[in-house]
């Protein structure tokens, strides 16, 4: 925009309300045709505007409809006179906003955001996610809600670097730290600031759609929704939210938080077990050398375990593990202490068994097999149907199959007699 400015007099015979309809006309004019300052213009003068318009053109204009004004005619009059600018500075001055090219500002835009893309392209393609599945329908669904648009091109190739930074880490298998992660860390790690991915941030906004996508979950609508996807994807929003539940685990070193935790057990007390608890305890044994550690998804069965006095451990993760939850499989498998694992039979609950089975731990009654035995026992009332995408189940393919054949869901509640009955004497099916 012109720097300059105009002599008080004429800019308040230029500014006069019977003119602002010529100003509008000739900013729009402009806007349109790049820039040039060609073409005529038609307008409807009243005496006052045709006055104005005779003084600055040096010429008659009557008053009345279709007067025809050139441009160029403008340009020439408002450079001799004592504005010494031309028609589209003077209209800068006049506005106190930039005359734009429209056309190039669109074609820029265009052009900048098509390097947004190309980059998101260029990223995921180095953090090895150029081919996982959910990547066209995450992309698709940011170009059409223009949740990148109204932040700018600059900010948005920003976020999208530093959220595919950060699902790069999370979602490849070889990620460090093995762990797990605090939001604050990862945050730091993929965009230099310990805040980085909170919730006011773009880069959280776009990395939390693509987990709905990778997790097939809705978009969180919450602060409580926003923390569980964000322990799903194995990141604590914080070190006491997300807990894991432990019965009968009895960590045998001789330091105060075993013996807490062994005379919990010795009292039939349920543990509610946090990442700070485990931060705090520190790098200690969590059961007995060798003994297998038996892992469920559904609190009831838990319950169940204690009101039947089961002494084998048994922990619950709730669903998705928390980080918590993670932190503790992996120590305990690490520790050489044999995990198993049972979820429900259902889409979602496969797709959990996939990621705590691709931890180390083993199948607990998660085999086609179980799975028909299961199904046949269903009644009506609890015969509920399949519904979402099918997931894979590597661990056994014939799985996935025999749900999709058989249609039905069968969760953890329907089977508890049998996964009792292995607390207390071992399962026979699960391959550890």
């Amino acid at each position: 925009m012109s720097g300059e400015s105009l002599p008080p007099q004429l800019r308040g015979y230029l500014s006069a309300p019977a003119l602002a309809q010529v100003w509008e006309a000739t900013r729009t004019r402009l806007e349109r045709n790049g820039l040039q300052v060609a073409g005529t213009l038609t307008f409807d003068l009243d005496e006052v505007a045709a006055d104005r318009l005779s003084g600055l053109l040096g010429r008659p204009l009557e008053p009345g409809t279709g007067r025809r004004v050139k441009l160029a005619e403008l340009d020439t009059a408002l450079r001799r006179s004592a504005a010494g600018q031309g028609l589209v500075s003077v209209l800068e001055i006049l506005d106190g906003r930039p005359v734009t090219d429209r056309a190039a500002a669109r074609q820029d835009a265009q052009a900048q955001w098509a390097q947004v893309w190309q980059g998101l392209d260029t990223a995921l393609a180095a953090s090895g996610l150029a081919e996982a599945a959910w990547v066209p329908e995450w992309i698709a669904g940011l170009r059409r809600t223009g949740v990148l648009t109204r932040a700018g091109a600059e900010a948005a190739a920003r976020a999208l670097a530093q959220a595919v930074a950060a699902l790069g880490i999370l979602l490849q298998p070889t990620a460090e730290p093995t762990a797990g992660w605090e939001l604050a860390a990862l945050a730091s790690r993929v965009t230099g600031d310990a805040h980085g991915l909170d919730d006011n941030y773009l880069a959280s906004v776009v990395l939390l759609r693509a987990a709905t996508h990778v997790l097939g979950v809705p978009v969180p609508e919450s602060a409580a929704d926003r923390r569980d996807l964000w322990q799903a994807l194995g990141v604590a929003t914080d070190a006491v939210s997300g807990t894991v539940l432990a019965w009968q685990l009895r960590p045998p070193s001789a330091d105060r938080w075993s013996r807490m935790m062994r005379d919990r057990a010795d009292l039939g007390l349920i543990t509610h077990l946090t990442l700070h608890e485990l931060d705090r305890a520190g790098p200690i044994e969590l059961a007995v050398p060798g003994q297998t550690v038996s892992v469920c998804e559904n609190p009831q069965v838990l319950q169940a375990a204690a009101h039947a006095g089961t002494q084998m451990p048994l922990l619950c993760l709730s669903g998705n593990p928390a980080t918590v939850g993670t932190r503790l499989l992996q120590t305990l498998i690490a520790a050489g202490n044999p995990v198993r694992y049972h979820g429900d039979f259902d889409w979602p609950g496969v797709a959990i068994a996939g990621r705590i089975i691709g931890l180390g731990a083993a199948p607990w009654r998660m085999f086609a097999a179980d799975y028909r035995e299961a199904a046949a026992g269903l009644d009506a009332d609890h015969a509920m149907a399949l519904s979402g995408n099918p997931v894979p189940t590597p661990w056994d393919p014939d799985l996935a199959a025999a749900m999709s054949a058989r249609g039905l869901a069968v969760h953890e509640e329907s089977v508890l007699s049998d996964l009792i009955a292995d607390l207390d004497v071992g399962s026979p099916r699960a391959a550890l």
